[in-house]
């Protein structure tokens, strides 16, 4: 299962995109959303959730989603279910993809320490650890992904699809979404 966890102020583009390419390539993707299910976006774009936070129940976990956008990202990470969810992942061998400020959620608990890794510019002291690229938009290192911001959101979608479903449809989805 992929979990995208969601919570007010999170980034439209940044969840939205990927979370689609996802579903247009055939992965299971559960919505999450922080103690509610109308979650409301940084900019005002409201997305009613699959199931809130304390419906989740986890099983295999294929990948978690954590979108950035503040204050967004410093909900998810006041969020128990998150680091729940991140927890078991790391347990689990499961990928982690995380986009914008969200890898910061990351870098606090010590989960980029000795990756090559991404964040929005002016994040990057929270990335503990990690050796953070200027010039590169998006990192998979092992099972985590990290990506830069808005901009980046359909080739992290893209990424994710790759890692979990192979590069072939990762290429054939590209093609069908004109990404090139």
């Amino acid at each position: 299962m992929i979990y995208a966890f969601l919570a007010d102020g999170f980034e439209e583009i940044e969840a939205l995109c990927p979370i689609d390419i996802m579903r247009r390539a055939g992965l299971t993707v559960t919505t999450v959303g922080i103690g509610k299910r109308e979650i409301v976006g940084a900019h005002g774009i409201t997305v009613c959730a699959d199931i809130s936070d304390s419906e989740l129940c986890f099983g295999d976990i294929e990948l978690i989603f954590l979108p950035g956008g503040m204050p967004g990202t410093k909900n998810l990470d006041a969020s128990q279910a998150v680091h729940k969810a991140i927890d078991l992942a790391t347990e689990q061998n499961a990928y982690i993809a995380a986009i914008c400020a969200a890898p910061m959620i990351l870098g606090k608990r010590g989960i980029l320490n000795g990756k090559n890794a991404v964040c929005y510019p002016g994040f990057e002291a929270y990335l503990d650890g990690a050796a953070v690229s200027a010039d590169k938009k998006l990192i998979t290192d092992g099972k985590i992904i990290t990506a830069k911001g808005m901009g980046v959101a359909t080739e992290l979608g893209l990424e994710i699809v790759r890692v979990l479903c192979g590069k072939e449809k990762s290429d054939a989805l590209r093609k069908t979404i004109i990404a090139e």
